[in-house]
């Protein structure tokens, strides 16, 4: 539905509710200090309604705004999607929208891997919801349990997994940046 469509329909919408309180057109306008010609244009149609003259109506019939409008439904809230693998990692998207933060719950199987630090713009929430999660950033190596929570700029070497003892489970938020990954060079080994 359009915002023309929204708004062809408040002006029929403001008729029946006036009409089913029984109160006139004069009635209403010595209530609001709207003119009985504005509020007449209101109810045809002839005049765009605006905030300044809704909130009063409004308070005078007491109905919440939304109902003057016609506000939509809200559809199902649940997200629904489907699980992605990559790299024998789980994830699944909890946000609808592209662009703007992003939110994933992931799974990371119980292996044993060897830490591939990256970088990227942004920054990054991870709170891990089951077993144990390695996590390699910058100069440090940790390990996190259940409950606990990190937070840090992604421009900073990063990496995180399992530990190897069984899999993990975790969320993590971000940002559009974070889906340009750069690997950063490895450095020699002698």
């Amino acid at each position: 539905m359009t915002t023309d469509d929204v708004l062809a329909e408040v002006g029929p919408r403001l008729r029946r509710i006036r009409k089913d309180r029984e109160v006139t057109l004069a009635a209403l306008s010595e209530s609001t200090g709207i003119s009985v010609s504005t509020l007449s244009r209101l109810e045809s149609g002839l005049r765009k309604p605006s905030l300044e003259l809704l909130l009063p109506i409004a308070q005078a019939h007491q109905v919440p705004l939304d109902e003057l409008i016609g506000t939509p439904p809200v559809g199902d809230p649940r997200v629904r999607s489907k699980p992605l693998v990559r790299h024998g990692r789980t994830y699944w998207p909890l946000t609808r929208q592209p662009g703007g933060l992003q939110a994933y719950k992931v799974l990371v199987p119980q292996r044993q891997e060897e830490p591939e630090p990256r970088t990227h713009e942004g920054y990054e929430w991870l709170y891990v919801l089951a077993g144990r999660l390695r996590m390699v950033l910058g100069e440090h190596d940790v390990v996190l349990a259940a409950g606990e929570v990190v937070e840090f700029d992604t421009r900073v070497p990063h990496w995180f997994g399992s530990t190897g003892e069984g899999p993990v489970e975790f969320l993590s938020l971000f940002g559009p940046q974070g889906e340009r990954m750069h690997v950063r060079a490895q450095p020699r080994r002698s």
